[in-house]
Formats: structure tokens, sequence, C-alpha cells
């Protein structure tokens, strides 16, 4: 029984990695400040409909 040849993941640099590491960490600031901003976007439309 022949077996496929299973694809060898070349070792991953250090470079590589904290790249991918920052690239991780921008994403998750941008996805923090839209939430924050969303919600005192939403914050500030309920003062102006429900309460002013």
């Amino acid at each position: 029984m022949a077996h496929a040849p299973s694809p060898v993941q070349n070792p991953v640099s250090e470079e590589a990695f904290t790249a991918d590491r920052q690239r991780m960490f921008d994403g998750f600031i941008s996805a923090t400040t839209f939430s924050i901003v969303a919600s005192v976007i939403t914050l500030a439309l309920m003062y102006i409909f429900l309460i002013a």
C-alpha cells in the first residue's frame, strides 16, 4: 500500500512568529477600538432619543 507523501512544514522563524503575533495584536486592537466607538455612539444616540 502506497502512502501519499505528507507535507513537511518548515520550522517557523522567530521573525515570522513575531510578525504573526504583531498582526494578530493589531487585529485585536482594531476590533476593540471599533467596539468601544460603536458602544459610545450607541450610548450617545440612546441619550439623545430617550432622555433629551
